[in-house]
């Protein structure tokens, strides 16, 4: 079983916005150092709970500061962007950390529709997605465009011996298509679902794959999860998700509260959802934690998970991955050689 991560720099009550998107590069060299297989950054805007707004600037803070662990895209919303930009983006990023440069791209507009319109203010951009991937892949490898297509001959720079890894994110059975299409791997957000759908997306994926960019179905999926100590304390740090989460429902957004000001009362129908939310939840001691995610991985036939957690205090969210990085005997990455030794 493979672990990866998935941060949003997610804003929290009484600390500067700016702390979020460092404690992102400081949890990136933290997982490298722990043995995690990828580092992938979300992409919202104007969303008060998160600040991770331009995946693609972090990315290269994240590769400045480590040498194993590939860094990615989770996503990048193709939509609000020339599939030109971002391949000679991520080009550079490649030339940054050769090999090790994931391009995660989703539909899904990151952002309310205000916001979205002020990225791209065509109302029809997302009909163009499925044309988009195609230029983007053509792009990030050095294809040539076909006979007519206006970018013939236009070449994404710097080119090397390595190119960006394309993925395919998706929470329907619409990403799960288009990766099956083109032959992409595919990732499927299951901590946006909570697990609806999941399932259904993966069958259809595998069913549908032709070989393309790669030569088989390659799949993960990126779920919610918290460890602690012990599950008294995990229970404890959830509150502050869990309130998020409840909030959430009734169009209540805003930065992650610590736990001892998470707790209110709550209506008949959000006890029932919050209720709902904890018989789902990867929560509990490390151990508890991994025996949930491999059951999941087991009933989803995956070998990859992506692992996403939320907490007020950063302290506790890489104590988290510690434990569940000790609990999968996750193997330490190994020093880079210096050269001349």
């Amino acid at each position: 079983m493979r672990l990866s991560v998935l941060d949003q720099s997610v804003a929290c009550v009484g600390r500067p916005q700016d702390e979020s998107i460092r404690h992102t590069v400081t949890l990136a060299e933290h997982c490298e150092r722990l043995g995690y297989q990828r580092f992938w950054l979300s992409e919202h805007h104007s969303l008060p709970a998160i600040v991770g707004t331009a995946p693609e600037v972090l990315m290269a803070a994240v590769a400045a500061r480590t040498s194993r662990i590939r860094i990615g895209s989770a996503g990048i919303m193709l939509p609000h962007y020339s599939p030109f930009k971002v391949a000679e983006q991520f080009r550079v990023l490649d030339a940054l950390a050769p090999g090790r440069i994931d391009l995660g791209v989703g539909r899904a507009p990151g952002s309310d529709h205000r916001t979205a319109m002020l990225l791209n203010p065509d109302p029809r951009s997302a009909e163009a997605f499925p044309q988009q991937v195609r230029e983007l892949q053509a792009w990030i490898t050095g294809q040539e465009m076909p006979e007519g297509h206006p970018g013939r001959g236009i070449q994404a720079l710097p080119r090397s011996a390595t190119a960006p890894q394309l993925w395919m994110l998706g929470s329907s059975g619409y990403g799960a298509q288009l990766a099956a299409h083109y032959g992409l791997p595919y990732s499927f957000a299951h901590f946006i679902t909570d697990g609806e759908g999941c399932a259904e997306a993966l069958e259809l994926y595998r069913h549908l794959f032709k070989p393309g960019v790669i030569a088989k179905p390659q799949a993960n999926i990126c779920v919610w999860a918290l460890a602690a100590d012990t599950e008294e304390e995990a229970w404890r740090l959830f509150s502050s998700r869990e309130r998020a989460r409840v909030d959430r429902q009734t169009g209540r957004f805003g930065p992650l509260l610590p736990p001892e000001q998470a707790l209110r009362a709550y209506s008949p129908a959000e006890e029932a959802y919050r209720q709902a939310l904890r018989r789902k939840a990867m929560v509990g001691t490390g151990e508890q934690v991994a025996a949930k995610l491999r059951a999941l991985a087991a009933e989803l036939q995956v070998d990859e998970l992506v692992v996403i957690t939320w907490t007020w205090d950063p302290q506790a969210q890489r104590r988290s991955y510690e434990l569940l990085a000790q609990a999968f005997a996750l193997r330490p990455a190994q020093e880079p050689a210096r050269a001349g030794s």
